[in-house]
């Protein structure tokens, strides 16, 4: 079978025939494996038919890549784009856009008669604790008509949620299971020392190592049991000398042939740090002379646009080197910048964090990673294998490379610490995923608003939670029956009854507990007067039908009055205050007058005992950050972004952070204008200032 004049992998057939078939399928295959084409195939056949797909996708420059993509495949009037901050082509026949619209949409009651399927990419994102609720409600909303198509690298348990899937759906789910690469991973460790070695022969090299420095390590091992410093780092060695740096490593690439790499670092300081500090070390560019010639085009044309306000003379100098960096507080313009100069082979060497692992369609022959521990916003963990594989697959480009090379950077000193680990990683058996469901308050407002009572239950009963949940109460009630049948052939004593007890009564307990989770919701949501005693609606309620971030504590804004006659320039700061937080390496000028009093008063109701209790209830700390009150506040009266940036000092590019905080300010305005529906004075004020900010890098498809 072919697509596209592609020869089809067997994953691939496989696939494409259960939905031929009428099926919904849940395919699990390794980054780089050709996934994307059976989402392709749904699409075409889609568009062939005369109807709608929907692909959604977890992150922002997923489904931008997504968006360009399929407006190249199939031209611009067919493919639209809708995620919260931007909407392109809302009613075109193919709509690419973020897993929330799509549940926005369902919840508010859209029918979408002429939807043909749904591709959910990343579909393991269902266990991600903030927003992994949305994926439940999306598989339990959509009409029974329409098939899925669930995408996937690291989905270790998928029978599993394949049988949930068929549960919820009420139809079978083809599972398809690819596990061969088409571009095998060869994993190596780079030393200062060793250069490039397979993990074995590093391993012998280590014990050479620790004989020729025992007595080193030995003192160092004394020394630090004085001092009580072995907590957490029991495995790791005194540092006995230089460590390994980036541009060691990036010398072996470089002498044996393994550019170009992605190179993973944790922080955004250290992408940056790194892309500049090699920037300066190179003498010569990485990029041959026809392609130092396609970059100075690319350059040139980038620079006649609004990029010349952004690509300054040390930037140019490290893409004319074949040099980039990219993260997500990057500026927009250069982000897209970044990634169609990497599209186009002309950057080597792309220092970058996490948030270019997920999803995008970038590999490259060989991917670095700078350390196996990430800093998760509380501590230093271990990478995740799921982590791990979702960075790794990007090495080995299809077609052009034998294998894939993944190059960790590693001191004899960090070893034992993490040799364990890192053979977990190639093992390749990713993490169970797990649901996290947990309806919002908005969710749970909506169903009441629109269903009764029966088909609320069914919506929480139908959940990966309840599912997951009921298997587990059925193993304790299999274990309660055959203790008990054990104990009436051989005649049990009391110890043995209460077992039996105690297992049925977990087992009643566990598929309650969904249902008994949901009712605490509820019940607070009484209990602080959006909803009467007997579910009726207050104003409250009313107002958080509309509103879904930082959905309490916005709602209790629109409440308290304070928003009415607030000019909207700072109504707009303040509602980038409730999305978006600064780093605490951001040094900012003091803020003052209007935006001082204004955060002052928002302070209250973000500290009150309504705000505090939601935020204990769901275990969700609340974002408030009134420093960025000024901010959004000059975007909206017509300010420029650089003209912005002067006002802060920060170690790393933000200015891709307050256009994200401008985007979900904008999307927030536009659920105010819902709360004030039949206002038409309103609706047009808040309509103008929408249309204000929604202007320059703001409406870059980055």
């Amino acid at each position: 079978m072919q697509h596209r004049g592609l020869t089809l992998d067997p994953f691939q057939q496989t696939s494409i025939e259960a939905l031929e078939a009428g099926k919904s399928v849940l395919v699990c295959a390794p980054t780089g494996t050709g996934k994307t084409i059976i989402a392709d195939f749904v699409v075409d056949r889609a568009l062939a038919r005369g109807r709608d797909v929907i692909y959604t996708a977890p992150i922002k420059a997923l489904s931008n890549q997504k968006f360009r993509d399929y407006t190249r495949l199939h031209g611009e009037e067919k493919v639209g784009l809708l995620t919260g901050d931007l909407v392109i082509r809302r009613e075109a026949p193919c709509r690419v856009m973020t897993t929330e619209i799509l549940r926005n949409m369902l919840l508010a009651g859209e029918t979408l008669p002429q939807l043909d399927a749904v591709i959910i990419d990343e579909i393991h994102f269902l266990d991600d604790r903030e927003r992994g609720t949305t994926w439940e409600e999306l598989l339990i909303y959509l009409p029974p008509h329409v098939q899925i198509v669930g995408l996937s690298a690291t989905l270790q348990n998928m029978q599993a949620f394949a049988d949930w899937m068929s549960h919820v759906r009420g139809a079978e789910v083809a599972v398809v299971h690819e596990t061969r690469r088409n571009v095998p991973l060869q994993a190596w460790i780079c030393n200062l020392d060793d250069g490039l070695l397979h993990p074995a022969d590093f391993d012998k090299a280590h014990q050479r190592w620790e004989r020729q420095h025992a007595k080193e390590i030995a003192r160092g091992a004394e020394q630090r049991g004085h001092r009580g410093d072995n907590r957490g780092h029991r495995g790791r060695t005194a540092r006995l000398g230089p460590s390994t740096s980036h541009t060691d490593v990036f010398d072996h690439l470089r002498e044996h042939d393994l550019l170009p790499t992605l190179y993973f670092a944790f922080s955004r300081k250290t992408v940056e740090n790194y892309a500049r500090g090699l920037g300066t070390r190179l003498r010569r560019s990485l990029l041959n002379t026809e392609e130092q010639a396609r970059m100075q085009v690319e350059l040139d044309a980038f620079a006649a646009t609004d990029g010349g306000k952004v690509l300054d003379e040390e930037l140019r100098g490290l893409y004319e080197r074949g040099i980039a960096f990219h993260h997500a507080g990057t500026n927009v313009l250069l982000k897209a910048l970044v990634e169609e100069l990497y599209e186009k082979r002309l950057v080597k060497i792309l220092y970058c964090t996490s948030t270019f692992a997920l999803g995008i369609n970038m590999p490259a022959r060989s991917v670095v990673f700078d350390g196996l521990r990430k800093f998760d916003g509380q501590s230093l963990r271990p990478l995740r294998t799921r982590e791990f594989m979702q960075k790794a697959g990007r090495a080995g480009r299809r077609g052009m490379d034998q294998v894939g090379h993944v190059v960790i950077r590693m001191d004899h000193e960090d070893w034992n610490e993490v040799r364990g680990q890192l053979q977990g990683y190639l093992r390749g058996e990713p993490e169970p995923v797990r649901s996290s469901f947990a309806l919002s308050f908005n969710s749970i407002v909506n169903l009441l608003h629109t269903s009764p009572q029966e088909r609320i239950r069914e919506v929480v009963d139908k959940s990966f939670l309840t599912f997951s949940r009921r298997a587990e109460a059925a193993l304790d009630m299999a274990e309660a029956d055959r203790l008990e049948k054990e104990l009436e052939e051989q005649g049990g004593g009391k110890k043995g009854r209460k077992n039996v007890t105690r297992l049925q009564e977990r087992a009643r307990s566990i598929e309650d507990r969904s249902w008994e989770e949901f009712q605490r919701k509820v019940d607070f949501l009484k209990k602080i007067g959006y909803l009467d005693k007997d579910g009726g609606f207050g104003a409250g309620a009313k107002v958080l039908l509309n509103i879904q971030i930082e959905e309490i504590f916005v709602t209790e804004l629109v409440l308290s009055g304070m928003l009415e006659d607030l000019p909207l320039p700072l109504l707009f700061g303040l509602f980038c205050s409730v999305n978006k937080e600064f780093g605490r390496d951001v040094r900012l000028r003091p803020v003052k007058g209007a935006d001082l009093a204004l955060g002052r008063e928002a302070n209250k109701l973000r500290y009150s005992p309504i705000v505090t209790g939601a935020e204990e209830l769901t275990g969700i700390g609340v974002t408030w950050c009134p420093d960025m009150i000024p901010f959004g506040r000059m975007w909206a009266e017509g300010r420029s972004l650089p003209e912005l940036m002067t006002n802060l000092e920060s170690p790393t590019d933000i200015s891709g952070d307050l256009v994200g905080a401008f985007r979900r300010a904008k999307d927030l305005v536009g659920q105010l204008k819902a709360v004030h529906a039949g206002d038409s004075d309103r609706i047009a004020a808040l309509a103008e200032l929408i249309r204000s900010v929604s202007r320059d890098e703001v409406l870059v498809v980055d």
